[in-house]
Parts: structure tokens; sequence; C-alpha cells
């Protein structure tokens, strides 16, 4: 049956699927962290409040668990952890690994900010729709404290970028940098330090390679 009630069971169980609270299944989502929290599930009044489609379709793409299977959750009784974990276990598949120092080699990557040939080491990464995604081992302090020496960032280039998005940015001298998106324009980019003993920066758009969208850490 189609209530407020499973609906909202059905987030909860959606989150369990990748280990994450409500909150963070949000924020994974790129919706504001307290969309799925309890508290907003009902009005001021005690009315029930529904979570919007756009907010389902999202958190759907964040997980990659398919509409048909969310109904599934909606409609079964509540699912236990484990259960969970059995019935959308993920697949796996490697991508190429490197570090921060190779990715600052020119010549290892494409026009898009993807390495280039073969012979990378590998990692095992939850299968995602996405084949453009590779991991970078993090080296130095520089971005301390959010991620520290030996961390692995998983990182995809060419998509979207918004404001307050971590991503990885190239410069053309070979410079790589994990930053914060403050702006971006036709022709600068802002970027705000992770470590806050380092500059913030302003990069003039032509000097920048290929920009790379943080999307997982193994912190």
């Amino acid at each position: 049956m189609l209530s407020h009630e499973r609906i909202w069971a059905a987030i909860d169980a959606l989150a369990e699927t990748k280990q994450l609270s409500p909150s963070r299944l949000a924020r994974e989502a790129g919706l504001d962290p307290t969309s799925f929290n309890k508290s907003k599930r009902f009005t001021g009044a005690g009315r029930p409040r529904w979570p919007s489609t756009e907010s389902i379709a999202k958190a759907l793409r964040a997980t990659g668990i398919t509409l048909a299977d969310f109904i599934a959750l909606v409609e079964d009784r509540p699912l236990n952890a484990a259960e969970i974990q059995t019935r959308f276990k993920p697949g796996v598949r490697n991508v190429p690994l490197l570090g921060l120092a190779q990715a600052g080699v020119g010549g290892f990557f494409d026009d898009g900010g993807f390495p280039e040939g073969h012979g990378w080491d590998q990692i095992s990464f939850p299968a995602t729709d996405d084949d453009m995604i590779y991991a970078l081992e993090v080296s130095g302090n520089s971005m301390e404290p959010l991620y520290r020496e030996g961390d692995i960032i998983i990182v995809q280039p060419g998509t979207n970028i918004r404001r307050n998005d971590r991503i990885v940015v190239r410069t053309n001298e070979g410079e790589v940098m994990a930053k914060e998106l403050v702006r971006k324009t036709a022709s600068i980019i802002e970027l705000k330090s992770l470590n806050p003993e380092h500059d913030d920066l302003k990069i003039p758009l032509d000097e920048i390679d290929w920009v790379a969208r943080i999307v997982w850490a193994s912190q």
C-alpha cells in the first residue's frame, strides 16, 4: 500500500543499502542535508509531509537503486539491514588508481581528464552506470584535515560541478589540487582550500587543464 509511513520507511531502507544515515543520503543526492530527517516528515501542525518525486529520483540515482526496487521497498514489510544488503548487494569493478604525482605529469590524460593507456594500478569499487571514474591516492598534507596522505578519492571528470562541490583541479602547468568550488564563471574559477593553512585561489579558466568532481573518499 502506498502510504506516508511506507514511503518514508522505504527511504530509510534506501539509505541502509549504502550504510548511510538519512541526512547523509540527502547530501549524496545533492539535497539539503535535512531533507530526509524524521523532523521533516510532518508539518508543525502535525500533518504528514511527503517527499517530492524529484528528491526520491535523486536518492535513487545516488544509490543506484531502480524505481522498481524502490517500489518493492514501499510495498514490502520493513527489511532489516542484513536482508537489504543481500537483496541489493552491488557488483564491483576495477577502476584505474593513480597517485597525485602521476596525475600531475603530462600525457596521461585525454581531453576530458580521464587516464589514457593501460598498466595502471587498480582498485575495486562498487559498479555504477558511469564508466568515467577513477581513483587518486592522496599524498602530502595540503588536503588535510579532510583528506590525509594515503586516502583514496574517487573522481568523475566531465560532470557538471556546482558551488560547494569538492573537486580535483589540474592546471596547465601540471599542478593537481583538491579544493572546494566557490564559483565558476566564463573566465575564472574560484576555489576554497580544504586545508586552512593554504590560500584560497582564483584561477583563469584558460589556465585549467581539467576539473573532476570528487564522488567518494575512503576515509
